[in-house]
């Protein structure tokens, strides 16, 4: 019997669990009613245009919750160390140490990089640019905030990646460290 949902961010929730684990082309209609436990009636009840609007609102609410617990912090341009600490403490529990995929990143590699081209490079384009404006702050270089600003969100991305085709997500861990370490104003 399909469970009821009585608020869309339940649905978008259920949704994104569904996208983390099949990405979008693996992500049918039918998968998603199964693994959700919400029926056709309810998902189109939240998400009247099908399956691109639900990965539609996947990722305007991952970005959205970016933006306001990484993105914000790392603007303050009063204490721009504190909002890059709170950057990599928002990432390990957002990412759950390791054990959770970025969807947004998961979209660029694979079958949605085309229909969601614009909120995926806006996603990476605001993380890069926020650190690097926040590394700026605490006395960089242009050239090296720009460069240490994408070193960052290289390796957060891809210890994700090797976390997860090994099973083990102290490789996160170890990465997250690797790079605090690379940002001295921080320790």
């Amino acid at each position: 019997m399909p469970r009821e949902v009585a608020e869309r961010g339940d649905a978008i929730a259920a949704v994104a669990e569904v996208f983390r684990e099949h990405g979008y082309a693996g992500s049918s209609l039918a998968t998603i009613t199964q693994q959700t436990g919400l029926g056709k009636g309810s998902l189109y009840h939240f998400f009247p245009n099908g399956k691109q609007e639900m990965a539609e609102a996947v990722l305007e609410d991952v970005s959205h919750w970016f933006e306001e617990n990484v993105f914000a912090a790392l603007r303050d341009a009063g204490a721009p160390a504190r909002g890059i600490e709170r950057m990599f403490e928002a990432v390990e529990a957002y990412f759950h140490s390791g054990e959770r995929i970025c969807l947004l990143g998961a979209f660029a590699l694979g079958d949605g990089q085309e229909a969601f081209e614009g909120v995926i490079h806006r996603y990476f384009s605001t993380w890069t640019e926020a650190l690097s404006g926040a590394l700026l702050r605490t006395g960089f270089t242009p050239t090296k905030a720009e460069e240490t600003a994408e070193e960052v969100v290289v390796g957060i991305q891809g210890a994700l990646v090797l976390a997860r085709s090994r099973q083990d997500p102290q490789v996160f861990t170890r990465t997250l460290a690797r790079l605090k370490r690379r940002i001295p104003t921080i320790q």
